[in-house]
């Protein structure tokens, strides 16, 4: 069905946010997302300001069929915070925090980036487990998991969800938790945005202010070096240490050296939440690896470890990413990885190695709709440039780099690493909890209202 002039006018008539519509000033603006690959045209735009209006857009996309997006912080890299010719449901303006540092807990707003999360909780000593990047919306990262710098020591960002406020497909808003619609609290810890529209989450937070951290960088001829040093030392790595794996070009900014300004290296970004006095003893086997030629570990507020990539990645850049897990780093693996890191297309290109371990392990494969819970690493390769014209080649690095490995791999992506990929690899994400997911996609969703994502499709 074609969106009438007259079912618009009435939702403008109820909305207390505000519509964009091809040919209002800011339209080009409004329709961007984070990934400047991504070009498309909605018919409408809703900035949503309460519950009212995400019930009243659900309902209008629902009752006239039509092909409705959800946006957070429009992070995602496949772009599906935007779609063509539909409904785009923004809820950026959902921006609320409230910490209560006493019960250690925080009310989140759906459009809060991490940023702002990491700002609000800091003030009190306390933390959310995220992401690594301040840019990155709170919505889309919960709903599919939330791997970031403190899952080794604590846990996925789904693992601290005590509940969530949910518009469904059929306008009705809902709280889910441990004791209400606990099948849609299940569904919604790692399900993505399949099971309705998230409108304010409930966080416990953990007592972490400040960290040791930031990264050692090795010359890119240490790198096979370098990946069997790590998948053995992280493994049995004390608890509250993580780090992840930085494969790319050093950028042309302080506080690097000119000298090594564009040179491809292999990194570790550490994040330490031990005691300070501890941390030589922590790092002391990380140094005698080395040495590095840059050690840029160093004690810092959790925010600036959060941001540290942000200034390098700002939004419009143009990304391709691939995906997957791995239960083990083979050897086999390890001579991949350094084929393709002799080909880092541009300054921005990377492959990131995050440890699924620790707390992340604590937690069943079946407790949440995650499921890649004994896994051991979640690889990510993302070919990135600022300029259009390197679109062929970042494209083609990361599709080759991401299938040199797939083979090796534990068989799917976390859902967050996943471009338009097709159903199988949607399928491949979720392994044993499918059944239950496409059964609940069914009695939640049964028209399946909610399917710009890595799409359930209802039993």
């Amino acid at each position: 069905m074609s969106l009438s002039a007259s079912a618009i006018s009435a939702l403008s008539a109820v909305l207390h946010g505000r519509l964009v519509q091809p040919g209002d000033p800011d339209y080009g603006t409004a329709r961007q997302v984070y990934n400047g690959m991504i070009d498309r045209r909605p018919r409408l735009i809703v900035y949503a300001r309460d519950v009212a209006d995400v019930q009243h857009t659900v309902r209008l996309a629902r009752d006239h069929q039509q092909l409705l997006a959800l946006r957070g912080g429009g992070h995602n890299g496949g772009g599906l915070g935007v779609c063509d010719d539909g409904v785009v449901l923004d809820v950026s303006l959902f921006k609320a925090i409230k910490v209560d540092p006493v019960a250690r807990t925080a009310r989140v707003g759906a459009g809060c980036l991490l940023r702002e999360i990491d700002a609000a909780t800091h003030a009190h000593g306390l933390a959310l487990p995220m992401g690594i990047n301040g840019t990155t919306g709170i919505a889309g990262l919960t709903l599919g998991g939330g791997i970031g710098y403190l899952s080794r020591q604590y846990g996925l960002t789904i693992d601290h969800l005590l509940s969530a406020d949910v518009v469904l497909a059929s306008g009705e808003a809902v709280t889910a938790s441990a004791n209400e619609h606990p099948d849609l609290f299940w569904a919604l810890r790692g399900g993505g945005g399949n099971f309705g529209v998230v409108t304010t989450f409930e966080f416990r937070l953990e007592p972490v202010r400040d960290v040791v951290g930031g990264m050692t960088i090795w010359p890119i001829e240490r790198m096979a070096d370098l990946l069997r040093w790590y998948r053995d030392f992280i493994v049995s790595a004390p608890p509250d240490l993580n780090g992840f794996v930085h494969l790319g070009k050093i950028p042309p900014v302080d506080p690097f050296p000119a000298a090594l300004h564009g040179q491809t290296v292999g990194a570790v970004v550490w994040c330490y939440t031990g005691p300070p006095e501890q941390a030589g003893q922590v790092f002391a086997p990380i140094r005698a690896f080395g040495p590095p030629m840059i050690d840029a570990v160093q004690p810092m507020p959790m925010p600036m470890l959060q941001g540290m990539f942000d200034a390098l990645y700002p939004a419009g850049l143009q990304w391709y990413w691939r995906g997957d897990f791995f239960d083990t780093l083979s050897d086999e693996a390890i001579a991949r990885h350094v084929k393709f890191a002799a080909q880092v297309p541009t300054l921005h290109s990377l492959m990131h190695l995050y440890p699924v371990l620790g707390q992340v392990h604590a937690v069943g494969p079946g407790e949440t709709a995650f499921s890649y819970r004994r896994s051991q690493f979640a690889q990510v390769v993302a070919g990135v440039s600022p300029d259009p014209a390197d679109r062929d080649a970042i494209t083609r690095w990361c599709k080759d780099y991401g299938a040199a490995l797939h083979d090796l791999s534990a068989g799917g992506s976390y859902i967050n690493f996943l471009m338009e990929e097709g159903d199988a690899r949607v399928q491949a994400a979720y392994r044993g909890n499918l059944d239950r997911l496409t059964a609940l996609k069914r009695r939640y969703d049964p028209g399946n209202l909610f399917r710009v994502n890595q799409n359930i499709v209802p039993a």
